[in-house]
């Protein structure tokens, strides 16, 4: 899903995108995109001096999410996070385990109290989706409402 996020983002959108080690197993290359490694915390997004309006960490493990909660910034993501909380950007974290436990309901709420969006990928069956790909851009297109993205990515409630 944080793929096709990227995919959708509109083209107008400068991409700065950090990869877990995780994710770099399954990653294919994509165009137009700076990727940062993820170890290398002088990376430019780990400044507060650098301009960047939203981060969105999708998907954001259980892991990533209590070291954000906790202040630790011990690789970019977590380093870029805690530099997007102090400096009151927008940041979307979309949790990818369930069953939530109630340690990483506490973390969310503890984020979710400090201005982070919390939005796991709830699917919308209200909006009558024909395949997995109606699904997908609805979700995509839930992030980008939260991060003020405009999109039409799903049909809008008349």
């Amino acid at each position: 899903m944080g793929l096709k996020f990227i995919k959708y983002l509109p083209t107008n959108y400068e991409k700065f995108v950090i990869i877990s080690d995780s994710a770099k197993v399954v990653l294919e290359k994509e165009e137009n995109i700076i990727y940062l490694d993820n170890a290398d915390i002088s990376a430019p997004t780990a400044s507060g001096s650098f301009r960047c309006d939203k981060m969105a960490i999708i998907p954001c493990s259980s892991n990533s999410l209590a070291k954000i909660s906790l202040g630790i910034a011990d690789n970019l993501i977590t380093r870029t996070a805690s530099v997007m909380i102090k400096e009151q950007k927008k940041i979307l974290i979309a949790p990818r385990e369930m069953p939530l436990s109630p340690i990483v309901l506490e973390n969310m709420l503890k984020l979710s109290r400090l201005g982070v969006i919390i939005a796991p990928p709830i699917l919308g069956y209200y909006s009558k989706p024909k395949n997995i790909k109606e699904l997908e851009k609805f979700i995509i297109g839930k992030w980008f409402d939260s991060l003020k993205i405009k999109n039409s990515l799903f049909e809008r409630w008349k």
